[in-house]
């Protein structure tokens, strides 16, 4: 990485780094650097004292100048309000989701799951099950659909809900709150980049990588975002 060993210590942080770089997998991945987990020190995650990433990325997300999901090859990560434009029209190939329907480019199951999380504007993932009949003796395959669902930038995670103790505490894993970019931006904003050809897009943002993660090998970059 061209910005040499930026360090997290609070969500602040990780706001700053994805408003700088524009673009911030969660997860280590082929580029060394690249991501919150090589960023953070050691000792923040998982601490039973104090709070680390797993606890910003809900606080980092729902600040509105940025996209939280599973949004590079299928892992999660943050991508700027700057970039989404952009990013959208690239993995979209400039098609709204009900247009990518009715091209029969995405299946029954993959609308039936946008549909939900459209109409709700956000939803927690239990409900988000329950509206789509995924269970024990329902559907199945909700995590893959979910996530090409994210891949494809359709959809995203708003924020994360935790239990509480009777102190007002939280604890546990936080729950998925799933949301779209549209809700979170605005349909105008999200879809700004739709009159260009969605090649040059990406190309556009193969161009930033390289300048920033200081590499050339194309098919590494493309191993870090995925389609």
């Amino acid at each position: 990485m061209k910005q040499r060993n930026p360090r997290i210590q609070s969500p602040e942080d990780i706001a700053a780094l994805v408003q700088a770089w524009g673009f911030l997998p969660f997860f280590r991945n082929p580029v060394p650097g690249f991501s919150i987990a090589e960023c953070t020190p050691p000792h923040l995650w998982f601490s039973d004292t104090a709070d680390g990433p797993w606890e910003w990325k809900g606080p980092v997300a729902r600040r509105g100048d940025c996209l939280y999901g599973k949004f590079f090859h299928g892992k999660a990560g943050f991508i700027s309000r700057e970039w989404v434009p952009d990013f959208c029209n690239a993995r979209r190939d400039g098609y709204d989701f009900d247009a990518r329907f009715d091209d029969e480019l995405a299946s029954r199951k993959d609308k039936d799951l946008y549909d939900a999380v459209a109409a709700a504007g956000s939803i927690l993932t239990p409900a988000l099950k329950t509206a789509c009949h995924y269970g024990k003796n329902g559907a199945k395959g909700f995590e893959p659909t979910v996530t090409r669902l994210q891949m494809q930038t359709y959809l995203c995670i708003a924020d994360f809900d935790y239990m509480t103790d009777r102190q007002g505490k939280t604890y546990g894993w936080g729950v998925a709150r799933y949301s779209t970019p549209e809700a979170v931006m605005g349909y105008d904003y999200v879809t700004s980049a739709y009159a260009v050809e969605p090649a040059r897009l990406q190309e556009k943002i193969m161009a930033h990588l390289r300048s920033l993660c200081g590499v050339t090998d194309d098919k590494l970059l493309l191993r870090v975002l995925g389609k």
